[in-house]
């Protein structure tokens, strides 16, 4: 573990294992696959509320169904979090398909499109980094692995790329860039 800004463990996993995304092999697998929606934290719960209306004509009927019957964010009992509601226990309510089949997130959809401003769940840019927070006050940054991943593993290694420099806009949005800046020298050192 390397601690970084002073409160951040950061798992040496994100340094030494590689990952780019293959939507193309996966066709976004983690947006309807899991045991609960993707984390949101108090702000974006409020957030969620706030651009809903906007999100309406984006998402598909069953996730507007999910999301008038459960709200714009549910409590995941599983890991004790706020998270996105789900459409009947699988797909992510905010999932929309591209002409491809592909998942895509309606409210990435919508900030591309120019209708918010709010990108998307910061769990859900980060992923495959999951943040835990610990009693001690610090947050631990560690690599979630899954099979459903396997093919943006080898894209990544492929392409000799870190995961910390594959979310590196997703640290920096999270953390600010001199918290990257930290990382990455660190990482440089490690090499």
């Amino acid at each position: 573990m390397l601690i970084i800004d002073e409160n951040k463990l950061v798992s040496l996993s994100l340094i030494e294992e590689h990952f780019v995304c293959n939507l193309n092999a996966c066709k976004g697998a983690c947006c309807w696959e899991g045991d609960y929606g993707a984390p949101v934290s108090e702000e974006e719960r409020t957030i969620l509320e706030e651009i809903y209306p906007k999100l309406r004509p984006i998402l598909t009927v069953e996730g507007n169904l999910s999301i008038a019957l459960q709200g714009t964010s549910v409590w995941a009992e599983e890991g004790e979090e706020y998270a996105t509601p789900l459409i009947d226990g699988a797909a992510c309510a905010y999932l929309t398909r591209d002409e491809n089949g592909i998942a895509k997130c309606g409210i990435e959809k919508a900030h591309e499109m120019g209708l918010i401003d709010f990108q998307k769940p910061i769990s859900c840019h980060l992923y495959p980094v999951r943040i835990e927070k610990m009693s001690s006050g610090y947050e631990a940054l560690n690599y979630h692995e899954w099979d459903i991943c396997a093919a943006a593993c080898a894209n990544g290694k492929s392409l000799q790329m870190p995961v910390y420099q594959f979310v590196k806009n997703a640290l920096v949005r999270k953390y600010g860039e001199a918290f990257y800046e930290e990382l990455h020298a660190a990482a440089q050192h490690l090499k």
